[in-house]
């Protein structure tokens, strides 16, 4: 049986941010008002497009893995935020990369988009209908923002991570994994003013994403706890057998409460949710990078990750690492330079956001 053995992973992390102490700027809010009720400290803002996130991060994991665009049979990208609808935004990303003749798509399963997207990747590779593929999760969850909304305007940020997948016969990469979607109450986290069952001919204001805070933490610690039960059934594995954690970066309490139910020990979780905020599907592709780079990631490591997200769709996934955590080449692959800070970059935004207050 061929798996599909992760051998290369890459983010972009846009440059500009805004501190908690500056978005208190924008709206009425404070440092120590966020710090404890989210664990974020703060989050980035992208000067470029979903497509350009999603690039340098996918050139970043092919560099690593030691393969070239051209021999990668499936583009796969998890994003919310496309940079265009039609066009899929994947389709740029395979033309950015040379990845000529690949299968390109977007996928959109909100936050937990890049679990999701893993699955999609694998179970192709592993029924050998492709031997290569580029996972990729990019979001710019700023561009959704109602500037005039404290509740979710200090929760997200924008970057982008990606993996590359190859077939081989040594068991690795994903080989548990449990998604579902609870589309029941799918109403308590969603965005307004989006997408076509609006009257595009009459005027409409800044977009605004609504959710009830103590209902989705409930049953996003519910869903990804149950996930990660079943997929340790299904993989034979024990709770100690598990070496890291990396959960979605949504909120710190929900990071905790989830490592308590699991009983996993501080130093196995992977946490950066202060530096970047919600990314969406990219939380989780980012911190398996950086987790890789820190060191908690080590060869032949056990991975459990989970994610809940809009829908309200739902993911945990059991990885086996590889032998390698040290990448092949480095690409020199990056963003543009950018001129402004990141209150600089959301400002007409936020004007435009108070003026239809």
């Amino acid at each position: 049986m061929s798996y599909a053995q992760i051998t290369g992973w890459g983010k972009c992390i846009p440059p500009a941010s805004i501190s908690n102490d500056e978005i208190s700027n924008i709206v009425d809010t404070n440092d120590e008002w966020i710090t404890t009720r989210t664990g974020i400290k703060s989050r980035r803002v992208s000067h470029v497009s979903t497509a350009d996130l999603a690039t340098v991060a996918a050139k970043q994991a092919l560099a690593c893995a030691g393969v070239d665009g051209k021999d990668i049979d499936l583009v796969l990208l998890a994003t919310c935020t496309p940079s265009t609808m039609v066009a899929n935004t994947a389709s740029l990303v395979q033309k950015n990369i040379g990845a000529v003749g690949a299968a390109a798509m977007d996928t959109n399963a909100a936050c937990s988009g890049f679990l999701y997207a893993l699955q999609a990747a694998t179970a192709q590779i592993r029924a050998g209908m492709i031997k290569k593929a580029v996972v990729i999760a990019a979001e710019r969850m700023t561009w959704y923002i109602n500037w005039a909304r404290r509740d979710s305007a200090v929760l997200f940020g924008d970057g982008a991570g990606a993996v590359v997948l190859e077939a081989s016969d040594t068991p690795s990469g994903l080989l548990a994994t449990k998604t579902g979607c609870d589309s029941e109450d799918r109403d308590i986290l969603h965005i307004e003013n989006f997408g076509s069952d609006l009257n595009k001919y009459e005027p409409i204001g800044p977009s605004n994403l609504l959710f009830e805070g103590r209902e989705i933490f409930k049953r996003a610690v519910k869903g990804m706890s149950e996930a990660c039960d079943d997929v340790l059934n299904q993989a034979q594995l024990e709770l100690d057998d598990i070496d890291v954690l990396v959960p979605h970066q949504a909120n710190l309490r929900i990071i905790q409460a989830i490592q308590q139910r699991l009983k996993v020990a501080d130093e196995k979780v992977m946490v950066n949710i202060a530096d970047y905020g919600n990314t969406s599907a990219a939380t989780i592709a980012i911190a398996i990078c950086e987790a890789v780079e820190q060191g908690l990631i080590k060869p032949n490591s056990n991975i459990m990750s989970a994610a809940f997200g809009a829908g309200l769709t739902w993911a945990a996934s059991y990885i086996k690492w590889g032998e390698r955590v040290t990448p092949i080449a480095v690409s020199d692959a990056a963003l543009p330079e950018c001129d402004k800070t990141g209150l600089e970059l959301v400002a007409p935004a936020v004007a435009a956001c108070k003026a239809a207050q």
